[in-house]
C-alpha cells in the first residue's frame, strides 16, 4: 500500500466523525484508493455511493487545508461521479 493512502487513511480517520451520510471512494491517481463510510477511513475499492478522483498533489492540497475540495471540483483538479450530496457533506467535513 502507498504512503498517501496510509497518511491519508490516518488524517481522515481524526478527521472525520463517522456522519458521512453514505459510502465514498477517494481514488488517488497513481497510488491507489481509500473508502470513507459511517464506520470510519480505510484503504479499499470497493463500490461507493460517490468515486472522487484527484491526483496525490491536489489530494494533498485538500488534506493539508490549501485547497478547498469545492474549489478543486470547480476547476476540474477533482472529479465526483455519483451522490452529490454525499460529496458536499464530505467536502464539508474536509473543509
Amino acid at each position: 500500500m502507498s504512503e498517501v493512502i496510509d497518511k491519508a487513511v490516518a488524517v481522515l480517520s481524526e478527521r472525520l466523525d463517522g456522519n458521512v451520510p453514505g459510502t465514498a471512494k477517494f481514488v488517488i491517481e497513481g497510488e491507489g484508493a481509500l473508502m470513507i463510510d459511517g464506520t470510519g477511513v480505510h484503504a479499499g475499492d470497493e463500490d461507493a455511493d460517490v468515486t472522487l478522483t484527484a491526483d496525490a498533489e491536489t489530494f494533498q492540497s485538500i488534506l493539508e487545508g490549501e485547497t478547498n475540495p469545492t474549489a478543486a471540483f470547480m476547476t476540474g483538479k477533482l472529479t465526483v461521479d455519483g451522490d452529490m450530496g454525499v460529496a458536499m457533506a464530505l467536502g464539508n467535513a474536509l473543509a
